[in-house]
């Protein structure tokens, strides 16, 4: 009889301590939650205020449509850790992808960066798919490097492109030079470096994922 109520004690105690954790985890995360919903609030109050007081930027029809359709898909989304992520390739693209973070970072945006650099040898669809669960949209730094075949074929980063929460953003290469690497690509359209400094391209980024949420 003794052993059965020790037994049970010691049961009631881990139920309790069982719960008591629980209960703490639920506390943590609703403070969490919490935490991220007021900085989001706070970052986008700034970052309005910074691109009312910046030159505005003009759109080109196909960027408009571009950015249509990000801020459509955005608006349907749970909550993410982050407002973009960055995917570029080390070789020719890490200057141009760390100055395009500073200019979004500075416009209320988080971004999630240098896990996402694209290396050979990784499987790239997890990447991505990993990096579009964590963050509203991504931003994809296309380079000659980028379009190599040594980290796409063809078929792959059309997918990629194709989804509605991806900006393409174009450096040292061409729409018609993306469309000859794939013709999946050849409607596809993006920001350039060839035609907006990646000040502008920053803040049409951030016309596209930052919502109002009043």
């Amino acid at each position: 009889m003794r052993q059965q109520l020790r037994s049970a004690q010691r049961k009631a105690e881990q139920d309790a301590k069982r719960a008591q954790r629980q209960f703490e985890s639920q506390v943590e995360k609703a403070v969490t939650d919490y935490n991220r919903a007021a900085e989001r609030h706070n970052r986008q109050q700034l970052a309005k205020l910074r691109r009312s007081s910046g030159s505005s930027v003009s759109f080109t029809v196909e960027e408009q449509h571009l950015v249509d359709r990000v801020q459509s898909a955005v608006a349907e989304q749970d909550e993410r850790e982050y407002d973009v992520f960055l995917s570029y390739a080390r070789v020719d693209g890490a200057d141009v992808a760390e100055q395009l973070r500073s200019e979004l970072d500075s416009l209320g945006i988080t971004v999630w960066f240098d896990e996402v650099a694209i290396r050979a040898g990784r499987s790239l669809s997890r990447q991505m798919d990993d990096g579009l669960t964590r963050a509203r949209a991504g931003v994809t730094l296309l380079t000659k490097a980028y379009l190599g075949r040594r980290f796409w074929t063809e078929r792959e980063l059309g997918a990629l492109l194709h989804k509605d929460t991806v900006i393409p953003v174009l450096h040292g290469v061409s729409f018609g030079d993306v469309g000859k690497f794939s013709s999946f690509l050849g409607d596809q359209a993006g920001f350039s470096t060839e035609y907006d400094s990646v000040e502008d391209i920053a803040q049409k980024i951030a016309e596209a994922v930052l919502l109002d949420e009043e």
